[in-house]
């Protein structure tokens, strides 16, 4: 993180932590909510105010949980004495989440909503890993035998999808037949954020030399495959 102050305790630095983390994902989910690519995809022009404001909550919700499935990532590259870090930040999420919307002025009889809508969707999302990666696994075993390398990228990628299908599918109320395209917009949003956050993670800062070092071609290679799957 850049610019962060000098902190007394680690407790203190993972609180502050948390809401810069909860404030990146509101700035993701403010990015692709205001994307006029975004807003024509899920027919703003057809759904009330209402709507409007339902799926901005989705969006944001799906940065929140992201976030929270990558810092419980069993495959992150970091030091094991920062697992237990780690894990503490994660719990702080949903916290810093509801903290942050009444430093916006959220009146409180919203904030409970707010911490159920987090639970269940990190619930939902956390439990539709299994299921994105066991399809992963279909797709890629039925073009070659799977190896170490092969099942090292599936992982990589199943936080990203997961999350990806489950806001997709929210967004769209579950009538997600023929909306492919704003699906792959959801991705391909949700992958910026995701690379940014990951490699920041785990190499502590993101540089122009470092982006092209991380196996960006690779990746969305994998991502095009399994939206082919998909369709």
């Amino acid at each position: 993180m850049k610019n962060m102050p000098e902190f007394e305790s680690l407790e203190q630095m993972a609180a502050a932590t948390a809401t810069r983390l909860v404030q990146a994902a509101a700035g993701y989910a403010f990015g692709v909510f205001n994307d006029k690519r975004f807003r024509q995809l899920a027919e703003f022009e057809k759904l009330s105010q209402t709507e409007h404001d339902r799926i901005f909550n989705e969006l944001i919700v799906a940065g929140d949980i992201l976030v929270m499935l990558v810092l419980e990532a069993p495959d992150l590259r970091i030091d094991p004495d920062v697992r237990g870090y780690l894990t503490d930040l994660n719990k702080r999420i949903p916290k810093a989440h509801v903290e942050y919307l009444k430093e916006l002025g959220i009146e409180a009889k919203y904030l409970k909503e707010w911490e159920q809508l987090i639970a269940m969707r990190y619930e939902e999302y956390a439990r539709d890993r299994h299921g994105v990666r066991a399809a992963a696994m279909d797709i890629e075993s039925a073009e070659k035998e799977l190896d170490l390398d092969s099942l090292s990228k599936i992982q990589l990628l199943v936080p990203l999808q997961a999350v990806a299908i489950g806001c997709h599918d929210h967004i769209c109320r579950g009538k997600t037949e023929g909306r492919d395209d704003l699906f792959k917009l959801i991705l391909k949003s949700l992958s910026k954020f995701y690379l940014e956050f990951r490699v920041g993670l785990e190499v502590g800062r993101i540089t122009p030399l470092m982006r092209a070092r991380v196996a960006v071609k690779r990746l969305f290679r994998r991502i095009r495959k399994l939206l082919t799957g998909r369709s």
